[in-house]
């Protein structure tokens, strides 16, 4: 509640939030429009989405300056899922998946899964985004050109081929409107009105279409009604549809990513970043709210977000005024959206999709690794031929299992020695040591200490046991594993030392632990492999870095040094 005061104390209105309030309600409102239409929905359902989500998210988000608004991925995905609907259940339909996205996010936020953004790695993000931008373009020559296609797939590329293969077949008028759009759009965002851009394009697109009568040109009130208020709330009654359920949660998996990049990309006034968590649990707030409302499901848009900032914006207050302005604008201007030609929010779309190629961010991922450019070339075409959200839960598990077999292969073992050079005059207690290549096998009658790099979970366990010195015929000899750092070993190395333990023991020497951890170090006392090597070989590391190690390594060679001269 002392929260709630603070948003709307006096000095936290200033006029440049309002500006910038200002600003982005204006870019938003011709964007949700179009959105609408890129959902397959009423274009008025985009504005409902602003108008219920953005303001309840500003009141709740972490993050002072993130623009909680309709995003092309999001819709994209909503559109992909909400293909096979109509009339009323295509509005339930609607309602169901913004209200799972809600439960979804909020539960994230809840339990505080900020960490979840890990499993969706960049190269994912960049070839999933890219997709949806190709998706994007294609989508809309339809609604550019006016074409009627013959095609019932919702396939794009058969859908443009079959307009490429009939050119004569598009609509003259509408397509001299949606392309005038797309003109005056990239030439208004090099003046000072550039901010304005899409606004002052569908105004002049809408006046072409009244003073030059060209009724052939569809406009949003032929295509839909479009009501002079705010809907009224009405409980969402969700349709219990597994794959409607699972597209919502890929929707909104989409929705946190994105904005867990605004996140860490806009500190607060404080200078410090957001609670990711937190965020989530906000835009799990806006989608619940949208829910009943019947609108577009919202989410971080990093785009608004700079506009945001670049227009201004001192305070949350911004976002506030932008929901606010948002409401106003519909509730007084309703009768000037009817006249905005579906052609120039078609083109609206094209120019978004357009701007959503990052060059840099697809270059940064082809050269970072071959594993990288697989997995954006597989989410890019997964998401050009495949339903959105199988597209997204592929990419990731792709990469998740890429992960997993790239950590297992990278595991090295590699010989800590003292140096010894007679220049150097260092001893071992000095605490310098050498890291040398391991030998092909153990030598009788010495201490090798051994350190693994690289994960020895499952498939990292036996990579271990593999490129270790051959422990078979090595008489006398004494291994000291070093652990420092790790705090789960998992049951398969377990295993693995319990059979390097048997191997020494049958030769006269032995295995010691070093640098254990307090959970490692329990993990060895329930299996008991604590007792199978004797608590005295095993060092439980200490805040003196190679403390353990040092110890372990003297002690051994006492041992070493006594069985030798009792024989």
């Amino acid at each position: 509640m002392n929260r709630m005061k603070n948003i709307f104390k006096a000095k936290s209105f200033s006029s440049a939030d309002l500006l910038a309030g200002l600003t982005t309600a204006i870019a938003a409102i011709p964007d949700a429009l179009a959105q609408g239409v890129l959902a397959g929905v009423s274009p008025i359902n985009g504005l409902y989405g602003l108008m219920a989500g953005t303001p309840v998210a500003a009141l709740t988000t972490s993050s002072q300056f993130m623009s909680v608004t309709i995003t092309g991925a999001m819709t994209i995905a909503v559109g992909s899922a909400l293909v096979d609907y109509t009339g009323d259940a295509l509005i339930q339909a609607l309602v169901t998946i913004a209200l799972i996205i809600g439960i979804f996010q909020a539960i994230a936020g809840l339990m505080h899964l900020g960490y979840f953004v890990r499993f969706v790695s960049n190269a994912v993000m960049t070839g999933f985004l890219t997709g949806v931008a190709l998706k994007i373009i294609l989508g809309q020559l339809g609604g550019l050109t006016g074409y009627q296609f013959t095609i019932e797939s919702a396939n794009r590329i058969l859908r443009t081929l079959e307009l490429m293969l009939n050119m004569g077949q598009i609509e003259p008028a509408t397509t001299a409107v949606g392309l005038t759009t797309i003109i005056l759009i990239i030439a208004l965002r090099k003046t000072r009105v550039g901010s304005l851009s899409l606004l002052l394009a569908l105004i002049a697109a809408a006046l072409l279409v009244s003073l030059f009568k060209l009724e052939s040109v569809v406009l949003v009130g032929d295509t839909t009604f479009i009501p002079g208020g705010f809907p009224r709330p009405a409980m969402p009654v969700p349709i219990l549809d597994f794959e409607l359920i699972s597209a919502a949660v890929a929707v909104g998996i989409i929705g946190l990513v994105q904005a867990a990049g605004v996140s860490s990309s806009y500190p607060n006034t404080d200078g410090k970043y957001p609670n990711i968590s937190r965020d989530f649990l906000a835009q799990g707030a806006a989608n619940l709210s949208v829910s009943l409302f019947q609108g577009l499901p919202v989410g971080g848009s990093l785009s608004s977000t700079a506009l945001l900032v670049s227009a201004g914006a001192r305070s949350r207050m911004a976002n506030i005024f932008t929901g606010l302005l948002i409401i106003v604008s519909v509730l007084f201007f309703s009768s000037f959206i009817k006249m905005l030609p579906m052609a120039s929010l078609s083109a609206v779309l094209i120019v978004a999709g357009l701007q959503s190629f990052n060059r840099e961010r697809i270059l940064t991922v082809w050269e970072t690794s071959l594993v990288s450019r697989g997995v954006m070339a597989f989410t890019f075409f997964s998401t050009l031929f495949l339903p959105i959200p199988t597209a997204v839960f592929l990419g990731v598990g792709t990469h998740i299992l890429l992960h997993v077999f790239q950590t297992a292969d990278s595991v090295e073992v590699m010989q800590i020695s003292p140096l010894t050079d007679i220049n150097k005059v260092v001893q071992l207690g000095d605490g310098i040591y050498e890291e040398r290549e391991v030998p092909e096998k153990l030598p009788d009658n010495q201490v090798t200490v051994l350190m693994p790099y690289g994960s020895l979970f499952f498939a990292g366990a036996v990579q271990f046991e593999e490129k270790m010195p051959a422990s078979e015929v090595a008489r006398n000899a004494v291994v000291i594993v070093l652990l420092r750092g790790r705090n789960d070993v998992g049951s398969t190395f377990l295993r693995v030392l319990d059979r390097l333990a048997n191997r020494l023991d049958a030769n006269g020497g032995k295995l010691m632990l070093a640098g254990v951890s307090e959970p490692v170090y329990n993990q060895l006392k329930k299996t008991g492999l604590l007792v199978r090597l004797g608590e005295e070989n095993v060092y439980i590391a200490t805040d003196i870095y190679g403390e353990s190690a040092l110890k372990a390594y003297l002690d051994a060679q006492n041992w070493l040094n006594n069985k030798i001269n009792k024989y």
